[in-house]
């Protein structure tokens, strides 16, 4: 995972992911981002995070915790920044 502390899943038609994504660029927060619709794989890992439900943005962090829409806040928190 480069140096990027969390994946980010996402689609593209998503509007909190995209409020998200220019949130957390503006915070210089690094991330890989994952578009659960070219990858069938990825959708598995959102479901498991989210009780079955393909709700994104997801992120999952290297220690293998887990947020859903989140605010910029809370990632901050989860990275201790």
């Amino acid at each position: 995972m480069s140096d990027a502390s969390f994946v980010l899943y996402s689609t593209p038609w998503c509007g909190y992911c995209h409020r998200l994504k220019s949130q957390l660029q503006r915070e210089g927060i690094e991330f890989t981002e994952v578009d659960i619709e070219q990858d069938p794989a990825s959708a598995d890992i959102v479901e498991q995070a989210n009780g079955g439900n393909q709700t994104v943005p997801t992120l999952v962090f290297s220690d293998g915790t887990a947020l859903t829409n989140p605010s910029v806040a809370q990632v901050k928190a989860q990275l201790g920044l």
